[in-house]
């Protein structure tokens, strides 16, 4: 008698027989899955499955950190249709340690195997992490790519549109065709040993030690070292060498070192451009098979402070608050606020200010503002010190400082990006002060904007005028900070003399991941000069990778799937001098008194136009910006009644022109 077939199995062999036939031509994999073990030397628990969902994943590789929970949440999802997830390491720079951190860290279940000789990369054609492949029972691969489209290298959306890997599985233990069998996958490379070119002459050979290493140094190591913002040392020679074909592939990409100022327009401090000869050498290195070298040939590592950007430690520290702020896995996050009572009973003046975030990996920006006594009076919008991705802390000029009057507050502007796991974060800023006697220069922080647009669905190239003027004598710019969301797409800075433009700063391509601090080499002066102007571009077509949605109309708004239209821009004059205008020479000549008057009416007219919605000559607090609305609408509503009416504005301007 034939022995009987369960009908589990055989419903399982069915489905196997009715996705072959939809996909005859999937490739099959040879593995000896029994073989096999986990990274902690485990077996592998592969039985009863019929799909296997088996994803290359890199211990310190962004996009694999984002995705390892989603596999784990696919995993549970599917577990009851014999779907098992299965992950592999293949890198050279990942050890079995590392590996077992990731598990821990993303608390996941399924296992991963070290694949130390790269064979199982090689036979199943890997090339990225995170990269995704689906098998049947046979071992015939009847998925290959990404597992969504949520993230992409420089690329973060607040949701996927595109599901591949789950509409893949929801697929195939249904019975149906994969819709969309291979996808490309997108992440770091997997570095795969290859036959080295070795040069003919000995000379020619590059090391790790001798040629790489200082280049690294100079380009690298300021972001890329234990406890700074870079996801991965390459400090060592046993890290760095599973890193060779991705760092190529960034430089030429242009996405490393991390810049975006057009070189034909000012110079900046602290530039980041990788030179052509030094670009070479990497090559030269990568193709000889990345050799180390002698050890006496290594270079000493460039002094870095504990998460300190300059070589002395700050005067003062302080935390955002006593206890950690829990930042979910997921969703969108509205801006925090955290107020901090610094306890100074004098003014005091800032030379620098850095904020280290508790968890850089869940911390968009940071943004200290100042809140001074009601009453006192202050220029700027008393900014103090920020924090975005890739900006780095330098001192003020020598002579210059921040001043902060005495019984001010600091509070905390935290806008926090999920990253797939719940964290707490605690941010702190450090705090350098300016001897008051050494100081001739006070600097301010102005702010340029305009908040009234809108820009239509799938417009490619929407441009906003933005303007800044009214310039105290004896002033000069430091430097500017452009800041757009996700439909940033450029910015542009003219400062304007008559009829006379020059460029002084361009980013034909913005990035809302690396919101840079630009200072100018040479501070530029203010005096003659009647206005800098902006453009300032936004792309809401479905072109745009990091549109949140192409068919929307956008205007003003603190989250990232609206918009802003604002550059920051640090301004000195001279300490004890009073902030007149530039061109307003006498006060006591009727030409200028007119002068003065006109800018005045100018400058009502101007703010009225921008934050009066319902143009009734009076602006309410709920009427602006929440960032007016928390740091400017107090400096204008002198009667604290909640109203800022035409009068206010009028003695502000005065005050200031």
């Amino acid at each position: 008698m034939p022995q009987a077939v369960p009908l589990r199995t055989f419903l399982a062999f069915v489905i196997c027989v009715l996705c072959a036939g939809a996909n005859e031509a999937a490739e099959s994999i040879s593995v000896a899955w029994s073989e096999l073990r986990g990274v902690e030397n485990e077996p592998l628990a592969l039985d009863a499955v019929q799909w296997k969902v088996v994803c290359f994943l890199g211990a310190e590789c962004p996009l694999a950190r984002l995705y390892g929970s989603r596999l784990e949440s696919l995993g549970k999802e599917f577990a009851g249709n014999a779907v098992r997830v299965v992950g592999i390491n293949s890198n050279p720079q990942d050890s079995a340690a590392d590996v077992k951190r990731y598990v821990d860290e993303h608390e996941l279940s399924f296992q991963i195997i070290k694949d130390r000789d790269q064979s199982l990369a090689r036979q199943f054609g890997a090339t990225r992490t995170p990269e995704v492949f689906v098998l049947d029972a046979a071992d015939h691969i009847r998925y290959q790519g990404r597992i969504d489209d949520q993230y992409e290298p420089g690329i973060s959306r607040a949701a996927p549109t595109k599901h591949e890997l789950r509409d893949a599985i929801a697929a195939l233990v249904a019975g149906r065709a994969v819709p969309n069998a291979k996808t490309d996958a997108v992440g770091c490379l997997i570095s795969i040993a290859k036959q080295p070119q070795q040069p003919t002459d000995p000379a020619a050979v590059v090391t790790f030690t001798r040629d790489v290493a200082p280049i690294l140094n100079q380009h690298c190591v300021e972001c890329h070292r234990a406890g700074e913002i870079g996801p991965f040392a390459l400090t060592e020679y046993d890290e760095v060498v599973g890193w060779g074909e991705m760092m190529l592939e960034v430089i030429d990409q242009q996405r490393m070192p991390p810049w975006h100022a057009d070189p034909q327009h000012g110079k900046f401090v602290g530039a980041r451009r990788m030179p052509e000869d030094a670009r070479a050498t990497l090559a030269a290195w990568v193709a000889q098979g990345m050799p180390e070298g002698d050890a006496k040939d290594l270079p000493v590592q460039p002094k870095w402070g504990a998460g300190w950007h300059l070589p002395t430690l700050p005067d003062v520290e302080f935390a955002m608050r006593n206890r950690p702020f829990v930042v979910p896995a997921e969703g969108t996050v509205e801006y925090q606020y955290f107020v901090v009572d610094p306890m100074w009973d004098e003014d005091r003046w800032i030379g620098a200010a850095q904020v280290v975030p508790g968890d850089a990996s869940v911390v968009h920006h940071t943004i200290i503002f100042v809140r001074p006594p009601d009453g006192t009076h202050s220029e700027g919008i008393g900014w103090m010190g920020g924090y975005v991705p890739g900006q780095r802390t330098t001192r003020l000029p020598p002579g210059h400082a921040r001043r902060i009057p005495a019984g001010s507050k600091l509070v905390f502007q935290m806008h926090y990006t999920p990253n797939g796991r719940e964290t707490n974060d605690t941010t702190k800023v450090g705090v350098w002060f300016s001897d008051p006697a050494q100081v001739t220069h006070e600097v301010v922080t102005r702010v340029a904007l305009n908040n009234h647009f809108e820009i239509p669905p799938g417009a490619k190239d929407f441009r906003v005028d933005v303007r800044l003027d009214g310039f105290a004598r004896e002033s000069r710019l430091l430097g500017v900070m452009p800041h757009m969301h996700l439909r940033g797409k450029s910015f542009l800075l003219e400062v304007r003399t008559g009829e006379k433009k020059e460029t002084l700063l361009s980013v034909p391509h913005y990035d809302f991941n690396w919101q840079h601090w630009y200072q100018l080499e040479s501070p530029l002066a203010l005096d003659q000069i009647d206005a800098l102007e902006m453009q300032v571009g936004f792309d809401n077509s479905p072109q745009n990778p990091t549109n949140p949605d192409a068919s929307e109309y956008v205007t003003w708004g603190d989250q990232t799937w609206q918009e802003m239209a604002v550059a920051f821009f640090d301004i000195a004059h001279p300490r004890d001098k009073s902030y007149v205008m530039a061109r307003s020479r006498d006060k006591k000549n009727p030409q200028d008194q007119a002068e003065r008057q006109r800018r005045i009416e100018k400058e009502v007219t101007k703010f009225l136009t921008q934050l009066d919605g319902d143009g009734d000559g009076v602006i309410l607090r709920d009427e602006t910006p929440e960032a007016f609305r928390r740091y400017g609408f107090r400096k204008f509503d002198h009667n604290h009644d909640g109203r800022i009416e035409r009068s206010e504005i009028e003695a502000e301007a005065a005050r200031r022109l």
